[in-house]
């Protein structure tokens, strides 16, 4: 019998999803419309797994959309869906870490960030280093909508050492904090409903990837985890 890998696992779990991540797609689409950027307008999705939300940001709002994911295996899946909603004349993808290809990218107008890993490129990036490496990638009077992980209440330490292996998280008031001190303006912030969330973490359990220590984050965290989605203005 043929063992299939983590990572091809992770596509045939993300193939169903509307959204690789603990959020709706109307959501982040009605908080990509609160922007008023005009078609024409330059976005970057970072993380883009599926390549759905990059593919909403060209079809539904007109924006030319550079599309950044690490996973080869995932890039093919975004790019099988980038042909099939004939979007290569909007969308381009890259397959780099986030990091390496912000240090390249001219500053957009838009840039969509959900529970993406070290975009700062320093390995483990606070919330605050994390929204200063990329506001310095939004042009004045830019975007940021951000999604990650949110701590519901304090976590005990053990869940909170394999949580935040990647990334360092903090509460709502904590991400709202971390994006003022980045110099951003915080326009809106939601959590997303629990059922949203627990949905997302069934699926990611049946990925497989990181099996056990995904496991115990959706078992054991799910009284303190949550997803927040943040719309973050760069000033003029």
């Amino acid at each position: 019998m043929t063992r299939r890998s983590p990572m091809s696992l992770q596509r045939i779990a993300y193939e169903v999803r509307e959204v690789c991540n603990g959020v709706e797609l109307a959501a982040l689409e009605a908080a990509i419309a609160r922007t008023g950027l005009s078609a024409g307008a330059t976005a970057i999705d970072i993380g883009t797994g599926n390549a759905t939300v990059a593919i909403q940001l060209a079809r539904r709002f007109g924006l030319t959309v550079d599309a950044v994911e690490l996973d080869p295996v995932m890039a093919e899946l975004a790019r099988s869906r980038i042909e099939a909603a004939d979007a290569e004349h909007k969308v381009s993808l890259t397959v780099a870490r986030a990091a390496d290809m912000l240090a390249r990218t001219e500053p957009v107008d838009l840039i969509v960030a959900l529970g993406t890993t070290d975009v700062s490129g320093e390995g483990r990036p606070t919330p605050e280093a994390g929204f200063m490496a990329l506001r310095r990638k939004l042009k004045p009077g830019g975007w940021l909508l951000w999604g990650d992980v949110v701590w519901l209440a304090e976590p005990p330490a053990p869940l909170r050492q394999i949580t935040e292996v990647t990334n360092q998280y903090t509460n709502d008031a904590g991400w709202r904090a971390a994006a003022t001190a980045a110099g951003f303006e915080v326009v809106e912030g939601r959590i997303s409903p629990q059922d949203v969330y627990d949905a997302y973490a069934r699926d990611s359990v049946a990925i497989l990837f990181n099996a056990d220590r995904v496991q115990a984050i959706m078992e054991f965290g799910r009284d303190y985890i949550g997803f927040g989605l943040y719309l973050l203005r760069n000033p003029a």
